[in-house]
């Protein structure tokens, strides 16, 4: 028996695409207010994630090799602009923009990782000097990490909007259970956390 043959491209590419889709998915079905509205102390929000998203992953896999997007920078990331800005659309920005715009930059970043040897140096503009230079292995691998961790805040702030879960259309990779099951599982739990805060240290 054979041993499959290693493709570092390939598998890189796929846990950074399943998180890409991961992401959007989390989007649909919602109003324009679900998927903007803030669910955290700081203001997370569904579509500020995705928009997030698109600007590091065209940060990391474009500009730092060279590579900007056609059209020049995005408006949210030149200089001296609003702190936070990336991570809220504004009312201006519509979904199907932000959308669109972080496909535009998945295959931007796509052509990038097929251009380039993974051992390829780019310098990440933002990072000090002198401690700035990235293989485009690292970059990809960062990218990915930073896209699958705000999918699973995508996860939570769509439970908590409506219910939904799951990770990834098609494949929840959820127990079954009705609605009671998961209410009789949430109140275990409950109770379990409050015995065990009254056991001694």
């Amino acid at each position: 028996m054979t041993s499959p043959t290693p493709d570092a491209k390939a598998d890189l590419h796929f846990y950074l695409q399943s998180a890409r889709e991961a992401l959007l998915w989390k989007l649909e079905g919602l109003s324009e207010y679900d998927i903007r509205r803030p669910r955290t102390p700081t203001g997370t929000n569904l579509l500020g994630l995705v928009k997030h998203a698109t600007g590091a992953e065209l940060g990391y896999l474009g500009d730092t090799f060279g590579r900007p997007l056609s059209g020049g920078p995005l408006p949210w990331m030149a200089a001296g602009g609003e702190p936070n800005a990336d991570m809220w659309a504004t009312a201006d920005e519509s979904r199907e923009y932000i959308v669109d715009l972080y496909r535009r930059v998945w295959a931007h970043a796509d052509a990038t990782i097929d251009a380039l040897p993974l051992d390829a140096v780019g310098r990440v503009p933002w990072w000090p000097e002198g401690r700035d230079e990235v293989t485009l292995h690292h970059a990809v691998v960062r990218v990915i990490a930073d896209t699958h961790r705000h999918a699973g805040h995508a996860d939570i702030l769509r439970e908590l909007t409506d219910g939904a879960v799951g990770m990834e259309k098609g494949n929840d990779s959820m127990p079954s259970g009705d609605a009671a099951w998961w209410e009789n599982h949430r109140d275990r739990l409950e109770r379990t956390a409050r015995e065990a805060d009254r056991k001694p240290a």
